[in-house]
């Protein structure tokens, strides 16, 4: 575990950090914590960059000129980078969709599999 600004992160958590191909502030997932117990490498979920994780560069927040997060639904469609505020989870970036129905989620503490573009129940219960 590696404490970070107050925070302690342990590995395959998500942590804010620069990523230099993707050009952009995004989660990455925390690959490996020295002895210390501080986070040395990251990994970017989009690009599959490793690379090393600096301590100035984590951020609780998102900048400010950044999307909003919408409320996750899962009768919607989502598309990659896009930001989601589940109810369980908290925050969350789209890092890959996988097909029409399934999409993987980076929230703090790790990747989800998530739903979208669902029929309602209430569609469902009609025909």
């Amino acid at each position: 575990m590696a404490e970070i600004g107050g925070r302690i992160y342990k590995v395959g958590q998500r942590v804010e950090k620069w990523c230099a191909v993707c050009d952009e502030l995004r989660g990455h997932i925390v690959a490996s914590i020295n002895v210390r117990g501080h986070v040395t490498r990251v990994s970017c979920p989009i690009c599959g960059t490793r690379g090393p994780f600096k301590n100035g560069n984590s951020s609780a927040a998102r900048s400010a000129g950044s999307q909003e997060a919408q409320p996750y639904d899962w009768t919607h469609t989502y598309r990659v980078k896009q930001l989601l505020n589940h109810p369980s989870y908290g925050l969350g970036e789209v890092v890959a969709v996988i097909d029409s129905k399934k999409i993987d989620v980076l929230f703090a503490d790790r990747i989800r599999r998530m739903v979208q573009g669902r029929e309602s129940v209430l569609k469902q219960q009609v025909n």
